[in-house]
């Protein structure tokens, strides 16, 4: 999204929960659409639909429940990206960090479950540096 005088405004998104396998195949394979917003008002937001197409939503209801169901294209709207079921929440690494000093053999912790706490943070650690890496 551009604003006047060419400035590049962060676009902001509803999102969906979308099944690609919700007519042929097994349920699950979940992903996150986003559908972009293109205005706000008082009462509407907004946003654009696939091939072009424009819809709204009843902004004070979606802001108040943080979630709608938009009943012409039958799918579920949030303003966050919704959690993936299925998928376990993945430990942040500060909460794996205090995972491994819990677990230490100085604080009433064992051996090997120190050495398991520790392989989960360096495992998480690896993947975010990677992650960071390609982004």
């Amino acid at each position: 999204m551009t604003a006047q005088g060419g400035d590049v405004v962060a676009s902001e998104f509803l999102y969906e929960l979308w099944d690609a396998n919700w007519d042929d195949g097994p349920l699950g394979n979940y992903q996150i659409r986003r559908h972009e917003i293109t205005r706000k008002t008082a009462k509407r937001i907004y946003f654009t639909l696939a091939r072009g197409r424009t819809g709204f939503v009843d902004r004070p209801r979606i802001e108040a429940e943080g979630e709608i169901f938009y009943r012409p294209t039958a799918r579920r709207l949030y303003l966050t990206p919704p959690e993936i079921p299925g998928r376990p929440k993945q430990p942040s690494l500060p909460e794996l960090r205090k995972a491994m000093a819990d677990a230490h053999p100085g604080r009433g912790g064992t051996d090997a479950g120190f050495i398991a706490a520790r392989t989960r943070y360096e495992r998480a650690r690896a993947a975010a540096a990677q992650t960071e890496v390609t982004s």
